[in-house]
C-alpha cells in the first residue's frame, strides 16, 4: 500500500530533530549499504542508519551518516542486507511455549493412531523416575490432523499404552485434552460430575467420558498437574526468550499470564538476560464467582507488584493488558466457537453427504452482554487495554457491540481494544473495526489449506461462510488496523512462514497435494502490510508506536538484519527468511554464524 506524503510542517520538525541527534556526537554503532526499511509513514527505504544510547539517531544515506562515524564507532557493513524494525509478536503464550519445548511434544505433526501411541509410549519408556502417580503430560497434538481425516480419540486410544501413569494430551490449539482411564478416573470424572461454565465434557451414548475435554472442562484435569517448579519456569522462560532470539522477536504480549510466570521474567530481567521487551495480559474471568470490580482488583494488584513503569533502553516488564475469553474454537472436533447461525451437520451418509443446519451455534458466549460491558469498563477506568479472545462470527459481534457501548463514556475513548483470532467474522462487521478503532490481531499462518481449515472447517459452516474465514485482507480493504500474533505454542514459533502465509494463503510445498493450492479464493494481503501489522501495528496495540515497530530518529534501536529481501524473492521463500542478527536497545542479543 503507498502511503501519502507527510505535510511539509511536519517533515521540516523531523528534519529539525534529525539534525539534533545527528550534530552531537558520534554513533555507537553505525550500519551501512543496506537495504533499510523503515516501516515509517511513507514505508520508506534508506542506506543507513545510526545508533546512540541505545536509539536510533540517523536514518538516512550512507553519505549522511559519516558525520556521525568516529574512531570508537562500530561500523557494521550490511553488503545490501534488508534491515528492519524488530518483529513485535502481538499474541503469544511464550512460557507455555518453553515449557513445551522440554515436554513430551507430538511436534504438531499429523498422526495415525498408531503413531500417536507409538509416539507417547516412547516418552513413557524414556521416564523410567516417575511413579504409578504422576502425570505423564503429553503436548501439541495436531487434535484437527490425525489420520484418516475423522477418526476418534478417546480414552480407549490411551489405555492400549503400557503404563499405569495418568496421562494427559494437550492440544496444540490449547482447547482441548485427551485423559487416558487412569487420568479420568484420577480427575474424578463421573457419569454425574456437570459440564464447567464455558467447557464441556464429551461423553458416549451412554452418558461416560469418553476422556476428552473441552474449553474450561480441561481444568478437571490440569488443576491437578503438578505446577512448574521455581526452577522449571526460569528455564522455560530462558528457552522461550532464546526462541524469540532466533526469530527475530524484539516485543512480545504474553495473552493469558499468571505471576508465577511474571516471576520467572522477573527474576531474568533483574539478571540482565531479558533480551525482548515484554508486555502480559492477565486473566479477566468471571466464572469463579469473581465480579469485573473484585477481577480488576485482582489485575491492579498484579500490575503493582511486576510492571516496571514507562519503556525504556534496557528490556522491562509492562503488565497494561486484560485477557478475556468469549468463545472457544470454530474447528472440528471442539465446535466451541460462537458462531451467529448454526453449524452443519452431515444428515446424509458419507458417500452422498447432506450438510444442514445442526442443533446448535456453539456454546452461550463466556461473558455475558451485561458482564462484558461492565468488565470493558472497569478495565477502561484502570487504564488497561482489553485483549479479546474471539473465534465465531457471534463472539466478534457482542465483542464489538460491548466496545461501541464502551466508546460512548469518557473513560472509553482512550482504550485501545484488540480482538485476537476472528477466524470467521460476518461481513457486516468488516467496517467496525476501523469505525470503532479496533485492532484485529491475526495469526497469518491459520489462512492455508491444512486440516484445521479444510477437513475441519468446511463442511461445517457450509460454502458461503467458509469462503471468508480467515478474513485477513477483507479486514484490511475494510481499513482495519491488522496486528499480528502467532499464538505460539498452538503452532511451532515460524513468524517466517506466518508472514509467507499471510501474502499467500498457501501452505508449505511439502503440506502434501490435498493442501496444495490457496486457501479459498480470498486474496493475500500485500507483503508491506504484513511487516506492518508485526512491527508498527503491534506496538500500537501495546502502546508502543513511539518507541518502537518503525526504524525513525528517536525511536529504541530495536531491530534485525535479514539474510534475504523480503520484497524481491518470490513469495514463497519468505518462508525461507533467516534473521542474521537481532538488536534489542541498541544491543546484539543474538548473531548468527552466517552474519559477517
Amino acid at each position: 500500500m503507498i502511503r501519502t506524503g507527510l505535510p511539509a510542517a511536519l517533515i521540516l520538525t523531523l528534519s529539525l530533530i534529525t539534525t539534533a541527534y545527528a550534530a552531537d556526537k558520534p554513533a555507537d554503532t553505525v550500519y551501512r549499504n543496506g537495504y533499510v526499511y523503515t516501516v515509517d509513514a511513507k514505508d520508506s527505504v534508506q542506506q543507513a542508519l545510526a545508533v546512540r544510547g541505545g536509539r536510533i539517531v540517523y536514518v538516512g544515506d550512507n553519505d549522511g551518516v559519516k558525520a556521525l562515524t568516529g574512531k570508537k564507532t562500530e561500523v557494521i557493513d550490511l553488503q545490501g542486507r534488508m534491515l528492519m524494525p524488530g518483529l513485535i509478536d502481538g499474541h503469544m503464550h511464550p512460557q507455555s511455549g518453553g515449557s513445551r519445548l522440554l515436554n513430551c511434544s507430538l511436534n504438531y505433526e499429523p498422526l495415525t493412531v498408531a503413531q500417536f501411541q507409538s509416539r507417547i509410549q516412547t516418552c513413557l519408556d524414556r521416564d523410567k523416575k516417575s511413579g504409578p502417580e504422576r502425570w505423564m503430560i503429553v503436548v501439541n497434538w495436531f487434535q484437527q490432523g490425525m489420520l484418516p481425516d475423522g477418526v476418534d480419540t478417546t480414552a480407549a486410544t490411551l489405555d492400549a499404552l503400557k503404563t499405569d501413569r495418568p496421562i494427559i494430551v494437550r492440544s496444540s490449539f490449547g482447547h482441548s485434552a485427551l485423559l487416558n482411564t487412569k487420568g479420568v478416573q484420577t480427575a474424578k470424572i463421573t457419569r454425574d460430575t456437570p459440564d464447567p461454565a464455558g467447557g464441556k465434557i464429551t461423553r458416549d451414548a451412554k452418558g461416560n467420558a469418553t476422556g476428552l475435554l473441552e474449553d474450561a472442562a480441561q481444568d478437571l484435569a490440569m488443576n491437578l498437574l503438578p505446577p512448574l517448579t521455581v526452577a522449571e519456569n526460569l528455564a522455560a522462560s530462558k528457552a522461550a526468550l532464546a526462541a524469540m532470539r532466533q526469530q527475530g522477536i524484539t516485543t512480545f504480549l504474553d495473552a493469558y499470564t499468571d505471576p508465577e510466570t511474571m516471576t520467572a521474567f522477573t527474576d531474568l530481567q533483574k539478571q540482565g538476560k531479558l533480551t525482548a521487551r515484554a508486555h502480559f495480559a492477565v486473566l479477566i474471568d468471571l466464572d469463579k464467582g469473581a465480579t469485573p470490580q473484585s477481577a480488576v482488583a485482582e489485575l491492579l494488584k498484579q500490575q503493582k507488584q511486576f510492571d516496571q513503569g514507562p519503556t525504556r533502553v534496557a528490556p522491562s516488564m509492562q503488565v497494561r493488558h486484560a485477557k478475556l475469553f468469549m468463545d472457544g474454537v470454530i474447528s472440528a472436533p471442539a465446535f466451541t466457537g460462537a458462531m451467529i447461525e448454526p453449524y452443519l451437520t452431515n444428515k446424509g451418509t458419507p458417500e452422498k453427504p447432506d450438510w444442514q443446519p445442526g442443533p446448535h451455534n456453539g456454546p452461550p458466549s463466556y461473558f455475558t452482554p451485561e458482564a462484558l460491558r461492565t468488565t470493558l469498563k472497569e478495565l477502561a477506568r484502570a487504564h488497561i487495554d482489553p485483549h479479546i479472545h474471539v473465534d465465531g462470527d457471534r463472539a466478534v459481534r457482542e465483542s464489538l457491540d460491548a466496545i461501541e457501548d464502551l466508546r460512548a463514556t469518557p473513560e472509553g475513548k482512550r482504550v485501545r481494544p484488540a480482538l485476537a483470532h476472528d477466524e470467521i467474522v460476518d461481513p457486516a462487521d468488516y467496517p467496525r473495526f476501523a469505525q470503532l478503532d479496533v485492532t484485529p490481531v491475526l495469526s497469518f499462518q491459520w489462512a492455508k489449506p491444512a486440516p484445521d481449515t479444510v477437513g475441519a472447517l468446511k463442511d461445517y459452516m457450509g460454502p458461503r461462510r467458509y469462503a471468508v474465514v480467515e478474513p485477513q485482507a477483507l479486514l484490511l480493504n475494510a481499513g482495519a488496523r491488522i496486528a499480528y500474533g502467532s499464538d505460539w505454542p498452538v503452532d511451532p514459533l515460524d513468524e517466517w512462514f506466518a508472514l509467507k502465509v499471510g501474502v499467500t494463503r498457501t501452505a508449505a510445498p511439502d503440506a502434501g497435494k490435498e493442501y496444495a493450492g490457496r486457501l479459498t479464493a480470498q486474496p493475500g494481503m500485500p507483503r508491506a502490510e504484513v511487516l506492518r501489522a508485526i512491527t508498527l501495528n503491534a506496538a500500537y496495540t501495546l502502546r508502543q508506536e513511539k518507541d518502537s515497530g518503525s526504524l525513525e530518529v528517536g525511536k529504541l534501536a530495536d531491530m534485525i538484519v535479514l539474510d534475504r529481501n523480503f520484497f524481491t524473492i518470490p513469495a514463497e521463500d519468505i518462508a525461507n527468511i533467516k534473521v542474521l542478527l537481532t538488536v534489542v536497545g541498541g544491543k546484539i542479543v543474538y548473531q548468527s554464524k552466517f552474519m559477517r
